[in-house]
């Protein structure tokens, strides 16, 4: 009476043709079935198994103790074996995808090589995590078709190639592919060109609740897990007349949260296997809190309460904060030096003291960036002028859209988050920023941009992703200039590649020094450092130039610091920038940590 989806036995490889792989011995079998009715059921063990799933990088404790039982990666790192390890222990499973490289950051799927890398690395992430007992299925690719038809049959080829090598492998484990929802041809080429593909994987936003039925007028026969829900995302919803999206709070996104899940997955007629609330974390994208679950400093968000009811059958016993009310008081288009109230009303349900922030940050420069994080958009300084529980007021600068931010805490583990663009209307000047503000720091936001190549730059390369012995994090920059006889330079801009024909910089007011950590590769290389460059023979200048001349490296790293004290700080477009004159030999440096304090 049941219809078992097709697993291809294992193929017999060589021993000594095999990676060297963790030895997991304890594979739990997991099937994909079709009943009688037309219903599709997951089965782990033996038994039936519907995934409650998260996806990102809080807390797994907090998603076991939600009710949850599954959480995905989106590619295979070096950490995954740990990753499992713990699912194992708080009884969860993990589907473990496998990165294909997406064409719009320049993978080509008509390249042998690159298609031969990528599936070479698959078969031996395989290998290596296929007998790991926490392990649920296989994800192939994650959006790789990109965001237009998804009719890209060399991508569809490649993703079936790796599936059946997938299950030659493993036949104890499900393959599933991911889509940007379903539109284009998207479900027609998983069902035509990928046989071996087991599952459809989707990520919906707003038209989750909608799922199954366009799924089956598509053609749709595979079974589906929703693979990504959370709120409406950008490109869903009705902008401001000034082009921005104004986001739902955190207590409206709760309800979007469960009244998707529901309708997508749970009324979905036998036809969905689960589903991933995204994002199980904190995540910049459009905006600091858009898809997030949880606030940096690790409260959960009522999306995370509405999940825990779903999933387990009973709200937490400690709820988040919730946000009756909040808006303007007035129009969102204002004039510089206007002042603007904003209203709140929120409450704790268990009547708690709400503590509450308030944070005003510029706008990002583009919302839809198809997933990708974004750097965090910079906290502004001098515009809110009085604060409380129930609002706060601004006074507005200079032109330019800007955004005002709620976050709010009960003390015990629960948030809430809001927020509104205003725009200003009228010309544009450089802002105030709060300090302390990084210009390079590893994981850190900057405005400025190190884009300002100077001298005999075609000599000059830079490794912003080294990781030889960084100062902290995991990254630090890195220059060689092999050009022995010739000067050479960087500069940092705002905006990119402007040398102050452009208005852009930042206030920085209050900044009293300029510190940064330097090392040489040999020791004894002389470099110049400077804070401003721009004269006032440019109509956008810097209104300072400080500098440190002749500097000696040291093999280890050492701070160093340029004084701004009495400095006149109002518009900085150049805030760091290094020279350096021939050493009659090959020059390679270290910098890291370069902030204004």
């Amino acid at each position: 009476m049941h219809r078992r989806v097709a697993f291809v036995a294992a193929v017999a490889i060589a021993s000594v043709l095999l990676p060297l792989q963790e030895a997991w011995s304890q594979a739990v079998p997991v099937e994909v079935i079709e009943t009688a009715d037309g219903r599709w059921q997951l089965f782990r063990d033996g038994e039936p198994y519907f995934v409650k799933g998260a996806g990102g990088d809080a807390s797994r404790d907090m998603l076991a103790a939600a009710g949850g039982n599954t959480f995905r990666t989106w590619g295979v790192g070096t950490g995954l074996g740990e990753e499992l390890d713990e699912a194992q222990e708080l009884g969860l499973t993990v589907v473990v995808g496998h990165w294909l490289g997406h064409p719009r950051h320049g993978f080509d799927y008509n390249d042998l090589d690159m298609v031969t890398e990528q599936f070479e690395r698959v078969r031996r992430d395989v290998l290596t995590y296929r007998d790991h007992p926490a392990l649920l299925m296989w994800a192939v690719g994650n959006e790789m078709e990109g965001f237009a038809e998804g009719d890209d049959a060399a991508v569809w080829s490649h993703v079936q190639a790796v599936a059946a090598m997938i299950k030659d492998l493993d036949p104890n484990h499900p393959t599933m592919t991911v889509t940007a929802d379903i539109g284009g041809r998207r479900v027609e080429a998983v069902h035509t060109l990928c046989p071996d593909i087991d599952i459809m994987g989707i990520n919906s936003y707003g038209g989750l609740p909608s799922i199954p039925e366009r799924y089956r007028s598509l053609g749709g026969t595979k079974p589906i897990v929703i693979t990504e829900f959370g709120p409406p995302g950008t490109w869903e919803i009705e902008m401001t007349e000034f082009g921005a999206p104004p986001e739902l709070t955190s207590t409206e996104k709760a309800a979007v949260y469960r009244d998707a899940f529901t309708a997508g997955c749970l009324d979905a007629g036998g036809l969905c296997l689960g589903g991933f609330a995204f994002a199980w974390g904190f995540k910049v994208e459009a905006t600091s809190t858009w898809y997030g679950m949880f606030l940096p400093n690790g409260d959960k968000l009522a999306a995370v309460d509405a999940m825990t009811e779903v999933w387990s059958g009973k709200p937490p016993a400690d709820l988040c904060p919730e946000i009756r009310s909040f808006g303007l008081r007035g129009p969102d288009v204002v004039q510089p030096g206007d002042t603007v109230h904003v209203d709140l009303d929120i409450v704790d349900p268990e009547g708690a003291a709400v503590d509450v922030a308030w944070m005003v940050t510029g706008e990002v420069a583009e919302y839809d960036t198809g997933g990708d994080t974004g750097p965090a958009p910079l906290e502004l300084d001098g515009i809110i002028t009085a604060s409380s529980p129930g609002g706060a007021t601004l006074v507005m600068p200079g032109g330019g859209i800007y955004r005002l931010y709620m976050t709010a805490s009960d003390g015990t583990g629960g948030g809430a988050a809001a927020n509104v663009p205003i725009k200003v209307d009228g010309p544009t000047g450089p802002v105030r920023v709060m300090l302390p503000l990084a210009v390079y720091a590893d994981g850190k936001s900057s405005p400025w941009f190190p884009s300002g190549w100077m001298g005999a730059h075609d000599a000059l390369t830079m490794d912003a992703e080294c990781t030889d012995s960084p100062h902290s994090g995991e990254r630090c920059l890195k220059f060689i200039y092999d050009e022995p006889g010739m000067w050479v330079g960087v500069a940092w801009q705002h905006p990119v590649n402007d040398w102050g024909d452009l208005p852009g910089g930042f206030d920085l007011t209050g900044a009293e020094k300029l510190t940064f950590w330097a090392r040489g590769e040999d020791g004894g290389e002389i470099v110049d450092f400077a804070v401003g460059i721009l004269g006032s023979d440019k109509p956008y200048h810097d209104t300072a130039k400080a500098e440190r001349k002749g500097v000696k490296l040291k093999r280890e790293w050492k701070r160093y610091s340029i004084d701004l004290r009495g400095e006149d700080l109002s518009r900085i477009k150049t805030p760091f920038v290094w020279t350096l004159g021939g050493h009659g030999r090959t020059v390679t440096f270290y910098l890291d940590d370069i902030r204004f304090e």
